[in-house]
């Protein structure tokens, strides 16, 4: 998960990182999946911007929901954001959550 779509940080270092590893992780199984606090709209333009692969999916989290429910929500309403999701990387095996790095 990133903060947010179209950010500096997010669209050059994070979101770049399983774009160049995304064959790896297909080829052991694992789907990846990258969240931010957007709408539909703005992750699909997002994607677009960064020509992500077919099969890296880019799930909105619109109100925030997913990143409260993992108790991984910020308030950067101080540069301006709203409530946010933290950085994080999370691993799951049939629904159940194996690692979580943040």
């Amino acid at each position: 998960a990133v903060p947010g779509a179209f950010t500096p940080t997010c669209s050059a270092k994070h979101l770049p990182g399983y774009v160049e590893h995304f064959d790896e992780f297909r080829k052991r199984g694992i789907e990846v999946l990258c969240t931010a606090v957007n709408d539909p709209f703005v992750m699909q333009a997002w994607g677009r911007s960064q020509l992500i692969p077919d099969g890296l999916h880019l799930l909105p989290d619109g109100n925030a929901e997913l990143a409260r429910a993992l108790g991984l929500e910020i308030d950067a309403s101080g540069s301006g954001m709203g409530l946010r999701s933290r950085r994080y990387a999370l691993y799951a095996d049939d629904a159940v959550v194996k690692a979580l790095f943040v």
